[in-house]
């Protein structure tokens, strides 16, 4: 064999390996951030990470919005038993594609946020059981719940069913706090429920599933911090839940005022985040598009657009919630946008999910 054979023969092989990583790992993004242990404020922050556009908008939501939860965008891909509902709860979200719901909160102090879990399987359909595609999974739980306890409860009577766009699945899993400081991770895993509900659960990025991330957080001693410390500085979802809980701890134990607290959480969504050009596309993990912040305490929405130099933030409390009001959305990815954008939004000029 000529080292010119030679040579091609391993890059054959190099590259059906990496294919193969990527087909049964086709993404591997974003974190969730939970600051709930300071007497100030609870303040939540997410990045967003994906190898396209999700086409986010800020969107509000009154009460009294009527959902199908079979239909997807303009498809309905659940005809038997699809769950329909009225959201007792206006919210503040970011859709994704026009189609559900990654990232949001309600009035009354519950949030909710979708990421990505390779492991992820809902199980066989079961007819008898009102069906909700993994979409609009975070919204429905908005649309209804005031706490987490309610939001679990309301779990029980549901079936969550696989979804596609964009020539992806639907394979995530969700993580849901309220005013309180109450937090859950919801997960599916060979299409049965994993939760944990607790304070104490934090952090949330991807695979593996939740039970293997807190046994690798157990292997690593944080107990002396100090700028030499060794951390995990990779851009899997092992480093970014190992460092983001390294740097959480850290936090001060009473930030100054709100303001403090929002640049604390979202300081470490920047950390865990993922920059342009990081050689890791195909190994599915991809470049942060976008991270928010949650101020559970005041209802506050921040949002900063990773191409833009500017935060936004929109405020639950200066919108009309009531029944019939209009659905009002707001497109980030604008660079004139800066501050206080509640001001900004406009009615929707077509319907949503």
């Amino acid at each position: 064999m000529t080292f010119k054979s030679f040579r091609a023969t391993v890059w054959i092989a190099f590259a059906t390996v990496t294919l193969g990583i990527a087909l049964t790992q086709q993404a591997d993004a974003c974190s969730r951030i939970l600051w709930n242990d300071n007497d100030l404020v609870v303040v939540v922050s997410r990045t967003m990470d994906w190898p396209e556009s999700t086409e986010p908008v800020l969107t509000v939501f009154p009460r009294g919005i009527q959902r199908h939860g079979g239909m997807l965008g303009h498809e309905e891909i659940i005809k038997e038993n699809p769950h329909k509902w009225t959201s007792k709860y206006g919210s503040l979200v970011t859709t994704i594609y026009g189609i559900g719901t990654a990232d949001g909160f309600n009035e009354k102090g519950l949030a909710a946020h979708m990421l990505f879990l390779n492991a992820a399987d809902f199980g066989s359909r079961d007819p008898s059981k009102p069906g909700i595609h993994a979409g609009l999974w975070a919204q429905y739980l908005l649309d209804n719940a005031a706490t987490v306890t309610e939001a679990l409860a309301l779990m029980d009577n549901v079936q969550l069913i696989m979804a596609e766009a964009r020539g992806t699945k639907t394979t995530v899993h969700l993580a849901i706090e309220d005013a309180s400081g109450d937090s859950a991770i919801i997960e599916y895993v060979n299409g049965k429920p994993l939760i944990h509900h607790g304070r104490e659960f934090k952090v949330m990025t991807n695979d593996p599933t939740y039970d293997e991330q807190l046994i690798l957080l157990k292997n690593q001693d944080f107990s002396k911090p100090s700028s030499t410390m060794p951390l995990p500085g990779n851009v899997n979802p092992r480093d970014r839940f190992q460092r983001a809980s390294y740097f959480l701890a850290m936090l001060p134990p009473e930030p100054k005022s709100e303001r403090e607290a929002v640049s604390g959480v979202l300081a470490i969504a920047r950390n865990v985040s993922v920059p342009f050009g990081a050689p890791y596309k195909g190994f599915g993990i991809y470049n942060t598009e976008y991270r928010t912040v949650v101020d559970l305490t005041n209802k506050r929405y921040f949002f900063e657009l990773t191409t833009s130099p500017n935060v936004i933030w929109a405020e639950l409390e200066k919108f009309n919630l009531k029944p019939g009001a209009p659905v009002m959305v707001l497109n980030p990815d604008n660079i004139s946008l800066s501050g206080e954008v509640s001001g900004k939004f406009k009615k929707a000029s077509k319907p949503l999910f």
